[in-house]
């Protein structure tokens, strides 16, 4: 197909279906999962498809809870915490969303890294591809130079390219259509664990990023919009949904066929099963990254790649590294001018974009470079795959404050929540909650040692008294006014006029 002498291809009920049952013969371990970069999940069990398919619903309503607050207020969400939470709680919140953007850059230079390195058929190690990052940045500097246009049609190349090279893997791979919308729309998980759970809350975070909840409340304002007219507002918010609608479809997508060809290719297999595959193909040299055992294959974008290569021909595997590089380079766009609008809004300290990429890249060069260097792929898979467990903890930190402002009627008068939307959106914010109050407990019992348990259970007790304090002037503006003392009334009535100028000053 590709020029391959052709390897053996394994059958579609041992090796193809993504709902082919496990040969019990097998000994197994549990499976583990890793995340791409930049929104595109790749769990190696398909009952959790659908989680991929509500994670987009909820990251559609979060930008639409977005764009309507920056298109009626004209102001972001960071500018709209400054003006309504006190320093305290307003520092912590700037600090996790500054931590969740390190996080995404940091998964960017590894996808980007990974990317390289099988591009170079390994001759590019992965602490030099993660240098080569430093460049990518520079040259996305360089196209910033030349206007928030030319910058978007990149981007828009780049969405394209990752849709044409994910896509081209899920028509070679031909994934089951009946098993894969089965497990789409009907949930659940039978005989599922910790494993699992942490795959779940992954897929949560590398759908819906809390930066780009920021991000996207401030992206609304480059548009002209007359505030005077109701009518102008109104269909505003409707076309900026459509546009919301769109992208996240394309993503889903993007993501659907992703976790489709793992699906296809992974799902129960072994390590002696992908190492006789490759032996057998032209990629036979890199048949040494699968243990000769019985155990199930940990899939991660750097084994993901190869498998796809030795299963499809070579030109499976360097597209596939197209993709991640195209996904790596999306996420540095977007983490930079997310990092400029949240410090722009909680701080009122304005960076220019160069600073800002320079501060956020050498925050994330540094820890995976040491990764890269004194440790090996599978090492860097996990990491990336705790960075996005990440995003999913830190979530409630963009959730919490933009449903807490989009349900003020003193801030959004007609505009403001109405009672199904707070239903729904407040119900998986629950569940969400408790899925990462539930992955942190028992994720405890596997620190290394009992000192750890001390700087867990500071960093435990920050996140929970400022999850604590969100959702309690979240409660506020849904209608609990019990809750509101003297010191939070604006919460009920908003800020007076002067206050807002000399804060916005």
């Amino acid at each position: 197909m590709t020029g391959d002498t052709g390897p053996p291809k394994l059958s579609r009920t041992r090796y193809g279906s993504i709902s082919s049952p496990p040969n019990p013969g097998l000994q197994q371990e549990p499976p583990g999962g890793t995340y791409l970069s930049k929104k595109i999940p790749i769990p190696d069990a398909e009952p959790l498809l659908w989680v991929l398919l509500w994670a987009t619903v909820l990251g559609l309503l979060c930008q639409r809870l977005a764009a309507r607050l920056g298109v009626v207020t004209g102001k972001d969400l960071g500018e709209v915490c400054h003006l309504y939470y006190p320093k305290v709680p307003r520092t912590l919140l700037w600090l996790t969303i500054e931590l969740a953007i390190v996080g995404s850059d940091m998964q960017e230079v590894i996808g980007t890294a990974i990317a390289f390195n099988l591009l170079s058929a390994g001759r590019i190690p992965l602490w030099g591809g993660v240098l080569i990052t430093i460049v990518d940045t520079f040259f996305f500097l360089f196209l910033d130079n030349y206007g928030l246009r030319k910058l978007e049609a990149f981007f828009g190349f780049l969405i394209t390219i990752m849709a044409l090279t994910f896509g081209y893997e899920y028509v070679v791979a031909r994934p089951a259509q009946g098993a894969l919308l089965r497990d789409l729309f009907l949930p659940s998980c039978p005989g599922c664990g910790q494993p699992e759970l942490l795959q779940a809350v992954g897929i949560i975070g590398a759908i819906i990023m809390p930066h780009n909840i920021y991000l996207h409340s401030a992206l609304v304002k480059s548009r002209e919009i007359d505030r005077t007219r109701r009518a102008d507002i109104r269909e505003a918010n409707m076309y900026f949904l459509i546009e919301a609608a769109i992208a996240l479809s394309v993503s889903f997508f993007i993501n659907l066929f992703v976790v489709a060809v793992f699906g296809q290719a992974f799902y129960q297999q072994t390590n002696q099963a992908a190492f006789n595959v490759c032996a057998n193909s032209s990629l036979h040299d890199y048949a040494k990254i699968f243990p000769m055992n019985n155990l199930t294959v940990a899939v991660d974008i750097y084994q993901g790649g190869v498998i796809l290569g030795c299963l499809f021909g070579p030109a499976a595997l360097y597209i596939w590294a197209v993709g991640l590089l195209a996904a790596g380079q999306s996420s540095t766009m977007t983490g930079t001018y997310a990092g400029q609008f949240v410090m722009e809004g909680f701080l009122k300290l304005r960076w220019s974009r160069f600073a800002r990429v320079l501060l956020t890249r050498s925050c994330a060069i540094l820890p995976t470079i040491l990764v890269a260097v004194f440790r090996d792929l599978r090492d860097l898979s996990g990491l990336n795959d705790l960075l996005n467990v990440l995003q999913s903890l830190l979530l409630p930190f963009a959730v919490l404050p933009i449903l807490t402002f989009t349900s003020m009627p003193a801030l959004m008068q007609e505009f403001t929540n109405g009672l199904v939307s707070k239903a729904f959106t407040s119900s998986i914010m629950v569940l969400i909650c408790a899925i990462n109050l539930y992955f942190v407990v028992s994720y405890l019992p596997s620190l290394p040692h009992p000192a750890y348990f001390s700087l867990v259970a500071l960093l435990a007790a920050v996140y929970l008294g400022l999850t604590t304090y969100l959702t309690w002037t979240c409660l506020i503006t849904h209608g609990a006014t019990l809750l509101a003392h003297g010191s939070h009334q604006h919460f009920l009535y908003g800020l007076p006029e002067e206050d807002q100028e000399k804060t916005s000053g």
